[in-house]
């Protein structure tokens, strides 16, 4: 089987983020994706689809604290929170996910909701009756058992139900009863036995791409990314869509992440100091208005506030034309205050790629009717706890 070298940073009050290693002239290795944790490096070569067997508590630790005072005035809050741990700076963002509400504004209006008037869950579930009336096809949303978006919209109602201590050494795994994570799974537990969510189509599919095309999957709550991912994958969405700040339990202007990048330097690497100036030019010099200009969504406050930032009204297409998808709308002004409302005290596990890896399997049963969210979630929770302990941590 082949064998690759999973390199993970895991850095414990982390975003749900994609971390990238910097290794000039290193000998030959495979850059992966981040796990998010404890703020270390592993690395191990391993079977492929073997991802129980990384040793988390063996970890080279990259710390860039010195060369990053002041850093925190750069960057909007939770990317710069997503790179820390322990009062360490291991990485610098590169691009953020701060959530957002993606409608689409024909089906919306033909159902008579006013999605911008949609600041609660309550009033998102009064609105996901109304879109689902419209015909047996349409759902305000999708959602098959997305162990990113889970974790998105526990974060989004208060939840903290991973810690790491400050040595790495200790994990608190407790998902049953955190506050918050009830909040999310009442709410949509209703949402999936009143059948007003589709829990058939599976995101990412030929299939979820043609209900975002033709209206009958009607919203997205997603990452700040998504824009040009819809134009290409929903283009008869063309003018239709518009993007809204996300409904929260109460009401309240907060706001979590899905997704976003960073670059860090594995220490294993000869010439850190070149890997290091690499990252400086990507993530807090003129590379990122380079890639901000390619598309990606930005991590910097100055590109947030700049006035070509802001007053995008277009999405360039694969063949590089302005397309006016979003209606006309100011769409980055949206996704710029839905940055600066992200809360950044929210924590992952040290293996929380393992954590998603087997999301499914313990709560794939609770979109298909067979079981309820808590039942799964309170399984879900002892493997994680299991696995914490055979990787060596104290699991509380």
């Amino acid at each position: 089987m082949k064998k690759i070298l999973l390199i993970a940073v895991l850095l414990g009050a982390m975003l749900s983020v994609t971390v990238y290693f910097v290794c000039i002239a290193a000998p030959s290795v495979l850059f992966g994706k981040g796990l998010k944790g404890s703020g270390n490096i592993v690395t191990r070569t391993i079977e492929a689809p073997a991802f129980d067997r990384i040793d988390a508590a063996r970890a080279v630790k990259v710390v860039i604290t010195d060369k990053t005072s002041g850093y925190s005035d750069f960057y909007t809050p939770g990317p710069w929170a997503s790179v820390q741990f322990a009062g360490k700076v291991y990485g610098l963002p590169m691009d953020s996910g701060p959530m957002a509400f993606f409608y689409n504004k024909e089906v919306f209006d033909k159902a008579g909701v006013d999605a911008e008037q949609i600041k609660t869950w309550d009033q998102y579930y009064d609105a996901a009756k109304k879109i689902h009336a419209l015909g047996d096809n349409y759902y305000i949303t999708s959602d098959t058992g997305d162990a990113g978006f889970f974790d998105s919209m526990t974060w989004l109602a208060g939840a903290k139900p991973f810690q790491t201590s400050s040595d790495g050494s200790e994990v608190t795994v407790n998902l049953t009863e955190d506050k918050g994570v009830k909040t999310f799974t009442d709410f949509w537990q209703k949402m999936i036995d009143e059948d007003l969510i589709d829990t058939k189509t599976v995101g990412w599919t030929d299939d979820w791409n043609k209900g975002l095309d033709d209206g009958s999957i009607a919203s997205l709550l997603t990452g700040a990314w998504m824009p040009y991912n819809l134009l290409s994958g929903a283009p008869n969405g063309d003018g239709k869509w518009r993007i809204a700040q996300m409904p929260t339990a109460d009401g309240s202007e907060t706001n979590s992440e899905n997704g976003g990048s960073s670059l860090a330097v594995l220490a294993s690497t000869k010439k850190a100091d070149a890997a290091y100036q690499f990252i400086e030019y990507a993530n807090h010099g003129d590379g990122v208005a380079t890639r901000v200009a390619g598309g990606a969504f930005p991590a910097d406050k100055a590109s947030m506030e700049s006035d070509s930032f802001k007053n995008t009204t277009t999405v360039k297409n694969a063949d590089g034309e302005d397309v006016d998808y979003f209606g006309g709308q100011k769409y980055n002004e949206v996704l710029a205050q839905a940055a600066e409302n992200v809360s950044s005290d929210y924590q992952f596990l040290p293996y929380e790629v393992k954590a998603r890896t087997i999301f499914g399997d313990y709560l794939g049963k609770s979109y298909t009717g067979d079981q309820k969210l808590t039942d799964g979630i309170a399984a879900w929770q002892k493997a994680l706890q299991d696995y914490g302990k055979d990787q060596g941590f104290t699991v509380k």
